[in-house]
């Protein structure tokens, strides 16, 4: 391994690391003074209880910090640095899909369809998972025909696992600078320098961000942050990887990425179960378990810091130990899988398994049968002669689900593509039926749509009244 703290190489990436966490925060700070009125993220009252709206810009000085890094040393040097180029050209791709999203939402096939269009942009120019190593031992596997989807699902996977956490103040970005350190040991253990260069200044970049990011947050990563963040670790562990050692390479980016991954499975676990999207948010990720637990913001980040810090230190002696230690580590991780289940309550009790199953399942029914309301108004609603019409079948639609809108304080508020807002409330404090009741609103979604291109005005039962605060 090249890298030694104690060499001219190892100073002048000290350097590069400040200067990258000064840039970086200098930019971060322009973007807040200048109080952009696009790109806010607004408070839900549910998933999103932060104070106000926040600028989702966090991927700029990201993008800023990488691209200009990469730019001076190709002026400088040239040579190995042209070798770079698609991972520049796919993250600048990802980046501007993420980006627009943030100022205006695009949907999930849309930005999957740009996640897939950067991945096959890369695996054209060279960038791919050909050859998979035995981690313990001799022998390889040629990949042949599925090199192609095995390296756009790594590609546009990771992504989506950073992109998932993103859900409490500094998670996503201490993730990612944890990552990116340790991608830069990966890559000076196979004598990839530039690649070193690459992984230490976005982990500057990520610490200049931080100070900014942490609770309470004043900037958010958004999705252009998330995306380039995930798609620059996936593309430059396959950059960084030498072919005859990637297994053993994505290994350890899989194991440090373990607490991602883990609350990635429990999510589409936990979604597919209750008949919703893999891709719809919720309120249900482990940083939001811990905090039912009582644990303060930054009790529960320490806490995910630290269980990242382990994975990525396991990670690293795969790699330094040939992999023999990959069996203990996969059955410790299945183990601590296990118990965090139990401890965070998706598992109430393992004796009573089954029948926590079959509540969600009953769950799931009462929850497609809320859908069929909705989707039943979208049909009446061609029949309505009136918006006064239009408001007595929805009045009797929510009457199933329990809940009203006159007299009661805000339960939920739906916002709409022309910026109004829908209000609800419960007629009992039922808070259990909350989950339910959130996720069977959002069904009303395209109704409430149709009504303001027909109309142009919402139901008076739900429309936001004029001298009400935002929530």
């Amino acid at each position: 391994m090249n890298v030694s703290w104690n060499t001219m190489e190892g100073r002048s990436l000290l350097g590069a690391f400040g200067l990258a966490a000064a840039i970086s925060a200098l930019v971060t700070a322009l973007i807040l003074r200048r109080r952009l009125g696009a790109a806010l993220d607004q408070p839900d009252g549910w998933r999103k209880q932060h104070h106000g709206p926040i600028p989702r810009l966090g991927g700029l000085p990201l993008f800023v910090v990488l691209s200009g890094g990469w730019l001076i040393a190709l002026v400088l040097h040239g040579g190995l640095w042209l070798d770079y180029l698609p991972l520049m050209l796919g993250n600048a791709a990802v980046f501007a899909v993420g980006l627009l999203d943030d100022f205006r939402p695009l949907g999930a096939k849309v930005k999957l369809a740009g996640q897939i269009g950067a991945a096959l942009l890369l695996y054209s120019m060279g960038v791919s998972v050909d050859v998979l190593s035995n981690p313990l031992g001799q022998g390889s596997l040629q990949l042949g025909f599925w090199s192609l989807p095995v390296t756009v699902l790594w590609l546009v996977a990771v992504p989506n696992v950073i992109n998932l956490v993103d859900g409490m103040d500094g998670l996503a970005a201490g993730v990612g600078l944890l990552l990116c350190l340790t991608l830069a040991i990966v890559a000076g253990h196979n004598d990839q320098m530039q690649a070193v260069w690459l992984a230490v200044l976005m982990a500057g970049a990520i610490c200049g961000f931080l100070g900014f990011n942490l609770p309470p947050a004043k900037i958010f990563l958004g999705d252009g942050g998330a995306y380039l963040l995930g798609f620059f670790i996936a593309s430059l562990s396959l950059k960084s990887s030498q072919k005859g050692s990637v297994m053993a390479a994505l290994l350890v980016v899989v194991t440090a990425m373990g607490l991602p991954i883990l609350d990635t499975a429990f999510a589409i676990m936990r979604r597919a179960v209750r008949g919703v999207s893999i891709f719809s948010a919720d309120a249900d990720h482990i940083h939001h378990r811990l905090m039912l637990l009582g644990y303060s913001k930054t009790r529960a980040l320490m806490a995910l810091y630290g269980a990242c810090l382990m994975l990525s230190l396991a990670g690293l002696s795969i790699l330094l130990f040939r992999g023999m230690i990959l069996p203990v580590a996969l059955a410790v991780f299945c183990l601590g899988a296990l118990g965090l289940a139990r401890y965070l309550g998706y598992v109430r009790r393992w004796g009573s398994l089954r029948e926590q199953w079959r509540h969600a399942l009953a769950r799931r029914r009462k929850l497609e049968h809320w859908r069929a309301h909705a989707l039943a108004l979208e049909f009446d609603i061609e029949r309505c002669v009136d918006l006064a019409q239009f408001e007595q079948l929805l009045r009797g639609r929510l009457q199933w689900l329990g809940l009203l809108a006159v007299g009661h304080a805000p339960l939920t508020v739906l916002r709409l593509s022309d910026g109004r807002e829908a209000c609800f409330a419960s007629v009992d404090d039922d808070s259990s039926q909350a989950w339910l009741q959130r996720r069977a609103l959002d069904a009303f979604v395209d109704p409430l749509e149709l009504a303001l291109q027909r109309w142009n005005a919402l139901p008076p039962c739900v429309a936001k009244p004029v001298n009400e605060a935002p929530p």
